[in-house]
């Protein structure tokens, strides 16, 4: 945990450990359990740009304090609409995202429903989410679309997901990967655990004033990097005063405009939701596919029908890392600047193919690289792609550099690898 103010970083990293006790002993969670789209999804999270109204009289309390009030908040049941704006900067890549996807579920057996495509939505864009939880067993997140919804509730053992538009439903069960695997961010407290369980002496702490966000008094928490070459600006977390709950998270880049990710309630209610919105059984004539235990898609068939499912084979889905180093990364740097390292295995740099969105022949090397910026070094010849908050650089070699940090950084850690 970071200094801050009067605190000592010894003092915080206490509470972190404390924090951390107390989640695993509290069940409560606020996102259905489901199968993470990788480190970026991990990363950038959710939500949009919400107006504060007014700035609430409340008692004085300090960043440690309220750190602890956010890791001894013991809300479990709650419902509420969220808001949810995020902008990294990516390029209009004209439908092709939307074409990969859908060729990778349909090509793969996968299903419109399975969360692993679903959720990459969330990386671009507005979206409004309404979400429910009653305790460690319940819990419902709904993705708002014009004229369609998509549901992912967690119900006991079973995890459903529902698209309205594809009427597809995708079925696993909470143990099928682990759930800590298929945990995703959709709330501003999801947003605030995964920041506050990672700052360290590199990182500024401290309470900076009061604000109202869905009609409740909170607190502000900003979090800030103290080292320079990191693409992370601030982080604000606006904390419910009465429950301790983060209401509202915003990360704004270091090199200014709008908020990176803006993520809020819009509406909450801290009453038991009822036993109902929990409840889901795949409609007369659905495609329903099922999760084999090792997180891979198993085959569908049409709910009503008389047919058993086929298994298919497929790639189990990585849930996004709750630290890189246990999940096999190299780290290099410390803090914000850390820098992850893999090895594609891809000698000679961008991948080539043929084929393209249109189906016609294509040099994927060349339209990748038109997306990139050509750099050099010691390490020799590569690539960097670049957003907003995450970069990364590939290498002839085949290694990637990827993490929070502005191309120069990524350039120096591929030289000194």
């Amino acid at each position: 945990m970071a200094p801050y103010e009067s605190d000592d970083s010894a003092a915080i990293a206490q509470a972190d450990d404390e924090r951390r006790a107390e989640r695993r002993r509290k069940a409560a969670r606020y996102v259905v359990p489901v199968t993470v789209v990788g480190v970026a999804a991990a990363t950038i999270g959710l939500v949009p740009a919400l107006a504060d109204s007014g700035d609430p009289n409340l008692p004085k309390i300090s960043a440690q304090e309220l750190i602890n009030k956010i890791a001894n908040s013991d809300v479990q049941q709650l419902s509420g609409t969220v808001k949810i704006s995020t902008d990294l900067g990516l390029p209009d890549l004209g439908g092709l995202e939307s074409s990969l996807m859908s060729g990778a579920t349909q090509g793969g057996g996968g299903s419109s429903a399975d969360p692993t495509a679903k959720l990459t939505e969330l990386a671009t864009g507005t979206h409004t989410l309404r979400v429910a939880a009653d305790g460690p067993e319940k819990q419902k997140v709904s993705l708002l679309e014009s004229g369609a919804e998509y549901s992912l509730i967690h119900n006991g053992t079973d995890v459903w997901g529902y698209d309205s538009k594809s009427n597809e439903v995708y079925h696993s069960t909470a143990a099928d990967s682990g759930k800590e695997q298929h945990e995703a961010p959709a709330t501003p407290k999801d947003f605030a655990d995964q920041v506050l369980k990672s700052v360290d002496d590199t990182t500024s702490v401290k309470v900076d004033g009061t604000a109202q966000v869905a009609g409740r008094d909170a607190y502000r928490l900003v979090v800030k990097p103290k080292q320079s070459g990191t693409t992370v600006g601030a982080i604000s977390i606006a904390v419910d005063a009465k429950t301790g709950t983060p209401l509202k998270f915003t990360l704004t880049p270091s090199s200014g405009g709008a908020a990176v990710v803006d993520a809020g309630y819009t509406q909450v209610s801290f009453a038991k939701p009822a036993a109902s919105t929990f409840d889901f059984t795949p409609p007369k004539g659905a495609k329903v596919t099922e999760g084999d235990k090792a997180g891979r898609t198993g085959g569908s068939d049409r709910h009503g029908d008389s047919g058993k499912s086929g298994k298919a084979t497929g790639t189990p889905g990585k849930g996004a890392p709750k630290g890189l180093e246990k999940e096999g990364f190299d780290v290099l740097g410390k803090g914000w600047n850390s820098i992850a390292v893999l090895d594609s295995g891809s000698k000679g740099g961008l991948p080539t193919g043929s084929g393209s969105a249109s189906g016609k022949a294509g040099d994927l090397s060349g339209f990748l690289g038109s997306l990139g910026d050509p750099v050099s070094g010691k390490f020799g010849k590569g690539t960097v792609f670049s957003t907003r908050l995450i970069n990364a650089l590939i290498t002839d070699n085949g290694k990637v550099y990827v993490g929070a940090v502005d191309k120069a950084a990524l350039v120096k850690a591929a030289n000194e690898g």
